[in-house]
């Protein structure tokens, strides 16, 4: 490892909270709710279509997935059942965005170690109103220099974040569970990254091949990080 990191970045969603686990009952409710016009599999894959297709006007979220369900509702039930189905789609979307932050293990121990040695970012993406209130919810404010909320994690974002923060890319590094949104980017602009896998991975942020890089880290879990840093 590189021994003039100076800053170190964590991704929020399924690196130092629980989230994707989320989205995932929400998508199986939502399976549910028109089970009796199309298989499971079939709707996921529309939805995911759905998101995909508006992802530049949406942005990534919970509000994003919502309104791609309630756009998809239409096409698939008969007309009668549309209001009861939007309504359970919303009522549903309004718990998710008020689920309870929970931490995954060992990230307060990595955070106390590493604010003594480095300065702390956390760089998440999404939507703005409901990662300010994880944010916030989740007790960690105090850890982080410096907290990015993006649109979206492609390098053009990274290099304006590097740049803000007035680093140079060798001396930063990205710790997150998503290859194509927290490692590949920070690798292609010179910095080092570290993955730390996730147990659920949204269709999106999955990666089909493997990566290796001198500058990349592979990680079991979070606190695998203290044995580099």
């Amino acid at each position: 490892m590189n021994s003039e990191i100076e800053y170190v970045a964590f991704d929020a969603d399924d690196t130092l909270w629980v989230n994707e686990l989320f989205f995932c009952e929400y998508e199986k409710e939502f399976c549910s709710l028109i089970k009796e016009y199309l298989p499971g599999s079939v709707v996921s894959q529309k939805l995911y279509d759905m998101e995909m297709s508006n992802i530049s006007l949406y942005g990534y979220g919970v509000k994003g997935m919502m309104l791609g369900m309630i756009e998809l509702i239409p096409k698939i039930m008969d007309a009668e059942a549309l209001p009861h189905a939007i309504s359970e789609v919303i009522r549903l979307g309004k718990e998710l965005l008020q689920k309870p932050v929970t931490l995954l293990d060992g990230v307060m121990r990595v955070l106390t170690e590493l604010k003594e040695k480095y300065k702390l970012v956390l760089v998440t993406k999404g939507d703005l109103i409901d990662q300010e209130r994880k944010i916030q919810q989740s007790g960690l404010t105090n850890y982080f220099y410096h907290v990015e909320i993006l649109a979206d994690k492609q390098c053009s974002n990274y290099l304006k974040l590097i740049n803000r923060l007035g680093c140079l890319p060798e001396h930063f590094l990205m710790i997150g569970n998503s290859l194509k949104s927290d490692v590949l980017p920070v690798l292609q602009l010179g910095g080092f990254a570290a993955y730390v896998p996730y147990s659920t991975t949204w269709k999106h942020e999955q990666v089909e091949q493997s990566v290796a890089h001198p500058h990349l880290i592979q990680l079991k879990e979070i606190a695998d990080i203290l044995n580099y840093l």
